[in-house]
């Protein structure tokens, strides 16, 4: 296990580095931060002292070890635009985020999870059709337009929810979160519904055709015909042997969600990273999004991992072929 472990890491370090060229790379190519920067009106030698200043003037390749060099340090750079260290900027974005992406990821597990196992269990049932032609309009409706009719619904018409923001925080180890207040509360449910409403639907359909397979299995059978009641059969048998994929979807749905809640942070003005990289783009602010998919790309190495030691303390004959 420790040599998996070591190995895995290694191969970690390995795609960092190559993600950091590709992004490094990809991010350079787009505009010119310069327009951005300075006004059109400035002298010329206010051009050039500003273009030194944030070493612009440097080739590609130098710009990069420049980079890599304040990246090993831990320094991420100083963004353009709020003229801070991005460090700072993504910490402080980061718990928004990291809070709205765990209550979406989590409420679609508690919920999708047991109704995907009622739909395998009993699928010629009429509630497990309602919840499987559900789970399909969880994949086909886009989630801006769900978000904008929660928000015209619930916000708008209902007058019960807020339309945005993420509402009062109260801090924890010094983290800010808003879930703990109740009026927190009301500013992420909105949000954390329209998130969680396509991994809901992706856990109802992986339960639900894990269930049906092992359903059909002699293990069921044998189990059954043991005198094995079938609660304890969901429970020992099915959701034991269905764990493995539903913690693979979990941990990725997880990095995809604190990736990509781009849509939902912005349509309900969600001071997040989503948000914040949003903002980045337009006025090119380079260390930003550097940072950020840097950020995203250590993210997901680092999911996997667990999602791959999570497998050896699942299932056993993984445990003992780690151990080889």
């Amino acid at each position: 296990m420790i040599a998996f472990i070591v190995r895995r890491l290694w191969q970690a370090a390995l795609v960092m580095l190559v993600m950091s060229l590709l992004v490094f790379m990809g991010v350079f190519v787009i505009g010119n931060p310069v327009d951005v920067l300075i006004s059109p009106d400035a002298t010329q030698e206010i051009r050039d002292r500003v273009i030194a200043q944030y070493g612009l003037d440097l080739p590609v390749w130098q710009q990069y070890l420049q980079f890599m060099s304040n990246l090993l340090h831990g320094d991420l750079g100083r963004s353009f635009v709020y003229n801070m260290p991005v460090s700072e900027l993504i910490a402080s974005r980061l718990p928004a985020t990291a809070e709205l992406a765990l209550t979406a990821v989590f409420m679609a597990s508690l919920i999708g999870i047991p109704l995907g196992i009622y739909a395998g269990y009993k699928p010629d049932s009429w509630a497990s059709k309602i919840i499987m032609a559900l789970s399909i309009l969880g994949f086909s409706v886009p989630t801006f337009w769900i978000g904008l009719m929660l928000i015209m619904v619930f916000a708008v018409q209902l007058g019960i929810m807020p339309a945005g923001g993420r509402g009062a925080t109260i801090s924890v180890l010094g983290v800010p979160v808003s879930f703990l207040t109740l009026d927190g509360l009301h500013h992420l449910a909105l949000p954390a519904i329209n998130l969680s409403l396509f991994k809901l639907s992706l856990m109802i359909r992986l339960a639900a055709s894990g269930t049906r397979e092992i359903m059909l299995t002699d293990t069921i059978k044998f189990a059954r015909a043991a005198g094995i009641n079938e609660r304890t059969i969901l429970r020992r048998h099915v959701l034991r042997l269905i764990s493995i994929p539903l913690v693979t979807v979990f941990g990725l749905e997880l990095g995809s969600t604190v990736a990509f809640a781009i849509v939902t942070e912005t349509i309900y003005s969600w001071p997040g990273l989503g948000k914040l990289i949003i903002d980045s783009i337009t006025s090119l602010d380079r260390p930003v999004m550097v940072a950020y998919l840097m950020l995203v790309s250590l993210l997901f190495i680092t999911i996997n991992l667990i999602v791959d030691l999570s497998y050896a303390v699942l299932d056993p004959r993984m445990r003992q072929g780690g151990g080889k």
